[in-house]
């Protein structure tokens, strides 16, 4: 999940999994698979950093693991 925030300054999580698509308007539009959305004060390409960063660390923590197990 990725920290976002809305245009109240208002900080939330969001599956990024689940996000459709991104639209680029004076702020970000975040529209989810189940056509909900979000509008927030990030980016688009903030965000794709964060997606970005978020899975470099779910596959360096999956790498540790097969790593360990091996031993």
């Amino acid at each position: 999940m990725i920290m976002l925030t809305k245009r109240n300054h208002e900080k939330f999580l969001v599956n990024h999994l689940q996000i459709e698509y991104i639209e680029a308007i004076p702020e970000s539009k975040i529209v989810m698979m189940n056509h909900d959305y979000y509008l927030v004060r990030e980016t688009t390409e903030e965000i794709i950093h964060k997606i970005a960063d978020y899975n470099a660390k779910v596959m360096d923590i999956q790498r540790e693991i097969s790593i360990i197990d091996k031993r």
